[in-house]
């Protein structure tokens, strides 16, 4: 489905937001507070830079209500130009979680999902963001018995535009041809709703950047977080939280056009509880700053 924003598919909220950062010691305050690394992305250049961010929200595993409040102390303070989410749930009793974090922020948000508006509990993708959304699309990616969508947003990011899709692939480590042909609807869908303008693919592909189902995308596109740290980490990086129980790898992404866009800067966030003891979620999230190679 495509088409301008609708109200059924447009988690938004009544104000736009406050443009830029807060000063850099609060914010390295800040994100450490929240149980992120110190490491905030510079200073946004008049419209040539903006900042990606991916986090799957494990839906609303534990405590979801202090774990919002970790994402929304960090959010407030990376203020990510767009923002790719995972694992969103709405159902009775919970509202869209896309929707109450937009809503907290002044953002605007896209929500995805296999299941019909007005069904008892619909689960998927968003993509939020500061800026004003000019156009919306979603898809079903085959097969359709693996409840998988990707969602896409067309931004204006300080008069220039950005088209942003958001996706979360097949899950299990034998499901590797599944993701593969999640692969290629994903960029069929790219192919057929982008425009003129960069493009940044975000979310949680369920394999690390090297995984053969993958190749497709990277035939095509950069890895944000690799290109900055390639050959630098001291040991191998995971987006997934060993603290509860998972294997340490890195499957959370944010892909860009190298012909259009250079990645300056990268970091995982959410990485480490709040002094509390409270996980933001069972995923650490990823943001990069991109600069815009054309004019």
């Amino acid at each position: 489905m495509t088409g301008t924003v609708l109200s059924n598919h447009l988690c938004a909220s009544p104000r736009w937001p406050r443009q830029g950062l807060f000063a850099s010691a609060c914010l390295l305050l800040l994100l450490g507070a929240a149980g992120a690394r110190p490491s905030p992305p510079p200073a946004a250049a008049a419209g040539g830079e903006f900042t990606a961010a991916t986090l799957n929200i494990w839906h609303d595993q534990r405590d979801w209500p202090a774990r919002r409040a970790v994402v929304l102390d960090t959010l407030r303070v990376l203020a990510p130009d767009v923002l790719f989410l995972q694992e969103v749930l709405e159902k009775e009793g919970l509202p869209n979680q896309a929707r109450q974090l937009a809503d907290s922020l002044g953002w605007a948000c896209v929500f995805a999902s296999v299941d019909p508006p007005g069904a008892a509990k619909r689960y998927g993708n968003a993509i939020l963001t500061r800026h004003r959304i000019l156009a919306w699309a979603e898809v079903k990616l085959a097969p359709l018995d693996d409840y998988r969508v990707a969602a896409h947003a067309r931004l204006d990011i300080r008069g220039r535009v950005l088209d942003a899709y958001v996706t979360h692939l097949h899950h299990t480590d034998a499901g590797g041809h599944i993701r593969a042909e999640q692969v290629r609807g994903l960029l069929a869908f790219v192919d057929s709703t982008r425009g003129d303008g960069a493009v940044v693919v975000g979310g949680d592909f369920n394999a690390e950047p090297a995984a053969p189902e993958l190749a497709p995308l990277r035939a095509r596109f950069g890895d944000g977080y690799g290109a900055i740290h390639a050959g630098t980490e001291a040991a191998p990086v995971t987006t997934l939280n060993p603290a509860v129980g998972h294997a340490p790898r890195r499957i959370d992404h944010l892909f860009f056009e190298p012909r259009r866009l250079r990645p300056v800067a990268a970091a995982i966030f959410l990485d480490a509880p709040t002094p509390a003891g409270v996980w933001a979620s069972d995923h650490f999230g990823v943001w990069a700053r991109f600069q815009r190679l054309e004019r």
